[in-house]
C-alpha cells in the first residue's frame, strides 16, 4: 500500500495539503495512471473538467468508460465532510457528477461523513449538525435526479452505514491503515477508514456489481486505494471502485488548493456579487507585469493567472474564448484586471444561479426525504443476518 505524498517540497494527504504540489510526482508516488487522450474522448459530454486535464488521472476509468458509453448500470460517488460552509472548491465535483449523471443515466452516491469531522475538527456535534443541513442544502441545489441519488449522512445512517463499516473493518490490518493514513489521533480515526469503504462500495451492494467511479480530489485518493484492496476480496460480491482524480481549485494568492481554514480567502456559496468581485480583484494572484507598460510590452501568464486558472477549471465553457483570452493575455492587449472581472462575472453568476435554486428549497426534511436510502435499498445494502429481527 502505497503512503502518502509527503516530500520537503509539499504534503498531500486527506487532512492536509501543504506547498506547490507536483502533480506528476503524485502518480508515482500514489500508482494511478495519468488519463490518455483517448480516455478524455470517451468522456460523455466532455465536460471542460474533463478535456482541460483538471481530471488528470485514474484507476480503471476503461472499464467504467465502457460501461457507461454501452449504457449499462454505472455509479458514481464523491462526499463531502461537513465541517463548515461550502466554497468553489467543494462544489464543483458535485457539479460534475451531475452533469455524468445526466449523460448516462449514473446512480450517484453523496456520503456526508459528519462522523469523520467529529473525529477531526475542534467542533460539537451539535456544530457539525448545523454544518450538516447547511451542506445539504446546497447539495439539493445541485439539482440531481432524486430518483437516482441517494445521499447517505454517517450518524443518521447508522443502520446501513456501521455494520458495512464492521464487515469492512475485519479485512483491514491496524499497519495498513496506519501506512495509508498515518497514526491516527484517535481511535475514532481507526475506525474510519472501514466507514469510508462502506461508502464507496454501497452503490454495488445496492443495485448489484456494476462499474462504479469516485470523482474527487487527489488528496482523498488513499480512501479509494483501500476501498480497492477490499473490493479484491473473495468475501464480498463487488468490484474495485474506479478513480478519478483530480487536481485542485487554486487559492486565491496562488498554490494549493481552496481552503475553507487558514489565512488564503476562499469563495463562499453565500458570497454576492460585489463580494466575488472584491475577492478576486483583490486576492486573486496575477500573471501580469507589475507595471502597465511593462505589461503592454512584455504580457502576462494566464498558467499561473488565478483568475485565469479560475476561467479555465470550470467557469469558461467555451475552449476558443478560453484561449482567446489566454492569447490576449500573454500579448499585453488584455490587462490583469480585466481578465479578473471577467473571471468574477462568471464566478458570480454561477453562484447566483445556485443561491436561487438553494432559495427555493422549503422544508430541508420533505425535501431530502426523496434522496434517502429507501427500507428497500437499506436491506439490500446491509450485510445477511443483521437486524435483530428482520
Amino acid at each position: 500500500m502505497p503512503e502518502n505524498a509527503t516530500s520537503d517540497d509539499f504534503t498531500v494527504t486527506p487532512y492536509a495539503v501543504e506547498g506547490e504540489v507536483d502533480y506528476r510526482e503524485l502518480l508515482d508516488r500514489f500508482g494511478a495512471d495519468e488519463l490518455t487522450d483517448d480516455q478524455i474522448a470517451r468522456f460523455p459530454g466532455q465536460h471542460p473538467m474533463v478535456r482541460r486535464r483538471v481530471f488528470y488521472a485514474g484507476r480503471d476509468v476503461d472499464r467504467f468508460l465502457e460501461s457507461a458509453n454501452s449504457g449499462r448500470t454505472v455509479s458514481l460517488v464523491t462526499g463531502r465532510g461537513p465541517s463548515g460552509p461550502m466554497h468553489l472548491g467543494h462544489v464543483l465535483p458535485f457539479y460534475f457528477a451531475k452533469h455524468l449523471q445526466e449523460q448516462t443515466g449514473a446512480h450517484v452516491y453523496v456520503p456526508l461523513s459528519d462522523d469523520e469531522k467529529y473525529f477531526t475538527k475542534d467542533l460539537s456535534l451539535a456544530e457539525i449538525g448545523e454544518y450538516t443541513r447547511e451542506n445539504l442544502r446546497d447539495l439539493l441545489a445541485v439539482g440531481f435526479d432524486p430518483e437516482r441519488t441517494r445521499i447517505v449522512i454517517d450518524t443518521a445512517d447508522a443502520d446501513v452505514v456501521y455494520p458495512l463499516a464492521v464487515q469492512f473493518a475485519k479485512h483491514v490490518t491496524q499497519s495498513t491503515m496506519e501506512a495509508t493514513y498515518g497514526r491516527p489521533d484517535n481511535v475514532g480515526l481507526s475506525f474510519y477508514p472501514a466507514v469510508q469503504i462502506a461508502h464507496l462500495l454501497l452503490p454495488q451492494l445496492v443495485h448489484g456489481r456494476h462499474a462504479s467511479m469516485v470523482p474527487i480530489a487527489v488528496d482523498q485518493d488513499p480512501h479509494v486505494r483501500l476501498a480497492r484492496d477490499v473490493a479484491a476480496k473473495e468475501a464480498f460480491d463487488v468490484d474495485k471502485p474506479a478513480a478519478l482524480l483530480s487536481k485542485f481549485l487554486p487559492t486565491l494568492d496562488g498554490p494549493g488548493k481552496m481552503s475553507s481554514s487558514g489565512d488564503a480567502p476562499g469563495i463562499y456559496l453565500t458570497d454576492d456579487r460585489e463580494t466575488v468581485e472584491e475577492k478576486i480583484q483583490t486576492h486573486a494572484y496575477s500573471g501580469g507585469k507589475s507595471s502597465l507598460d511593462a505589461h503592454r510590452k512584455h504580457g502576462g501568464d494566464p498558467e499561473v493567472d488565478v483568475a485565469y486558472q479560475l476561467l479555465a477549471f470550470y467557469f469558461e465553457d467555451d475552449d476558443a474564448t478560453l484561449e482567446r483570452l489566454a492569447d490576449e493575455y500573454r500579448s499585453g492587449d488584455l490587462l490583469s484586471g480585466e481578465l479578473k472581472a471577467a473571471a468574477a462575472d462568471k464566478v458570480a453568476d454561477f453562484l447566483e444561479a445556485h443561491r436561487e435554486r438553494r432559495e427555493r428549497i422549503g422544508d430541508l426534511e420533505a425535501e431530502f426525504e426523496p434522496y434517502r436510502l429507501t427500507e428497500d435499498e437499506r436491506a439490500r445494502a446491509r450485510p445477511e443476518g443483521v437486524g435483530l429481527f428482520d
